[in-house]
């Protein structure tokens, strides 16, 4: 059974989550304090004062989108002309790939963000066609590194940055502070932290340090921001201002959704509206994306659960021509309806199997996959998400070394969720709590939203709400004290009645004008 949990207690676990204590914008790093930030700098004024041609090569995510757009605003504001690419998931692969080459021929300085630091054969195919590289990224050094004129990754031993955990589009929105500074122009950054906060959350770096930093102000500026892209998603959600959970749930997979169903492009084209004419069209393409993306991926979770063994450690299932674009998501989903990781592989009907992979608890999915590695075809990612092609004929021999690698990593699968604070009796659920929990905001990856649990509760009422009746609204009682709480996306079935412990954040509902307290539910133990 959790501890009681009291303000006092409460405020003590969220503290000790910031080690630096609160940081502000004066506590960030120096952009020299990257290695070959300031090579790479001198290279690219060199370029704009030699009217060379440059292209941007980005990545098809939430972060590679706004790195990009980053990229691309920049350029358009000191009026200097450049290429922009984001290769496309399906014709192109991912990141700085031989395919891309074709496609930049004619460049003098090829500009790499949120990808390239496995890209050693393009490297080599850049230096050929004799274009000049520089490459910006921000995940793992994998054994070789591509020979180029610059790399910037923090991720690099000899990287002085001092945080390890950073994405792709804050790279990106350092350099671009970096180019200014050597340029000697007057430039306010606030306008690039707005797509750097969305890419920090989409990304799941952890919000703590610095990116806690930008992320707020990334946030404060979102919600002055004159950007037609914003307006027009503000228009879109119904709402005022944006919040953290806002950006994670409802902007970054409209983002996303745009290179898993088709092309990244119409998302980088959306953030960079001049107008919100434009700006509203290319928002509605995205929405119609992400319905596409909805309908796709939950049709392919219900054959994968079907699919799944649940004595499997590691769950791995395959279908034919399954979405690429989706296989990632549907992973999740199945490694978090049976708490063990997953891997989701779509067969081409070529003989080869290429896939997703998320993982669960405290299982590293890249380790014990990096020891298939001779099974497969390609492999990238990290600890708890990787990509992965391989032979069809190779399969049984992958899932055999799979589990047996999960086997031997002797992993504990872990049976309370590691979130929740502690036990909270209904009488202590109060505005202070809620002004105490607001203190530590924003909430994600690395500082999770508080959870409680309150035992023995009886559900006084239940009934549906929302247009197919796919959520629920509670009213609970505990010792004669009643709170109202929702649960959303839910099939579950309760009795009036019946007694339960019920898990769940607590949050201020602000219905016109009358705020009041309720229970967001995660889960009801009956």
């Amino acid at each position: 059974m959790s501890s009681i949990i009291t303000l006092e207690a409460l405020e003590k676990i969220l503290i000790l989550r910031f080690k630096e204590g609160f940081l502000s914008l004066k506590d960030l790093p120096h952009p020299s304090t990257f290695k070959d930030m300031d090579r790479a700098t001198e290279r690219i004024v060199q370029a704009i004062e030699n009217k060379e041609k440059i292209t941007i090569i980005g990545d098809y995510d939430v972060d590679g989108v706004t790195s990009t757009t980053l990229m691309r605003l920049f350029f358009e504001e000191i009026a200097y002309e450049i290429e922009w690419i984001i290769p496309n998931r399906f014709k192109d692969g991912y990141g700085l790939s031989a395919n891309i080459i074709p496609r930049i021929k004619g460049t003098d300085l090829a500009i790499t963000v949120d990808n390239g630091i496995s890209a050693v054969y393009a490297a080599k195919l850049c230096k050929e066609e004799g274009i000049e590289l520089i490459i910006t990224d921000h995940h793992l050094l994998p054994p070789e590194v591509p020979e180029c004129y610059a790399i910037i990754d923090q991720k690099q031993e000899e990287c002085t940055f001092p945080y390890a955990d950073v994405c792709g589009a804050q790279i990106a929105w350092y350099l671009i502070a970096s180019i200014k500074n050597a340029l000697g122009i007057q430039m306010n950054m606030m306008p690039f932290m707005e797509l750097t906060a969305i890419a920090i959350i989409a990304d799941m770096m952890p919000l703590q340090h610095i990116n806690r930093v930008m992320v707020n102000a990334g946030i404060e500026a979102l919600n002055k921001s004159t950007r037609p892209a914003i307006k027009a998603f503000l228009e879109h959600a119904q709402k005022e201002t944006l919040g953290a959970e806002d950006i994670g749930f409802f902007l970054a997979p409209l983002l996303n959704s745009a290179g898993r169903m088709d092309d990244a492009k119409y998302a980088v084209e959306f953030l960079a509206s001049t107008n919100i004419y434009d700006a509203r069209v290319r928002l509605e393409r995205l929405v119609d994306f992400n319905n596409a993306r909805k309908a796709t991926e939950q049709e392919i979770t219900a054959k994968a659960l079907i699919q799944a063994n649940p004595e499997d450690k590691v769950i791995v299932v395959e279908g034919e021509a399954w979405h690429e674009g989706v296989v990632g998501i549907v992973a999740a989903r199945v490694a978090r309806h049976y708490g063990k990781a997953c891997i989701v592989l779509s067969d081409n009907g070529k003989g080869i199997l290429k896939g997703s992979g998320r993982s669960f608890d405290s299982c590293d999915l890249f380790g014990i996959t990096q020891s298939c590695r001779s099974c497969l075809e390609k492999f990238g990612g990290h600890q708890a998400a990787i990509g992965l092609s391989l032979k069809t004929e190779n399969l049984e021999c992958f899932k055999k070394q799979l589990q047996k690698n999960y086997t031997q990593g002797n992993y504990i699968k872990e049976e309370t969720d590691r979130d929740i604070i502690g036990e909270l009796h209904f009488k202590d659920i109060s505005f202070e709590l809620t002004d105490l929990v607001k203190k530590y905001e924003p909430y994600g990856q690395g500082n999770p939203r508080p959870k409680f649990i309150s035992s023995n509760v009886e559900i006084l009422q239940v009934g549906s709400m929302g247009k197919k009746g796919e959520h629920l609204r509670f009213s609970f009682v505990q010792d004669g004290i009643v709170m109202a709480g929702v649960q959303f996306k839910t099939c579950d079935v309760y009795e009036v009645g019946s007694k339960v412990d019920v898990i769940y954040t607590v949050n201020e509902n602000n219905f016109r004008g009358n705020v009041t307290l309720q229970m967001l539910v995660e889960k009801i133990i009956q």
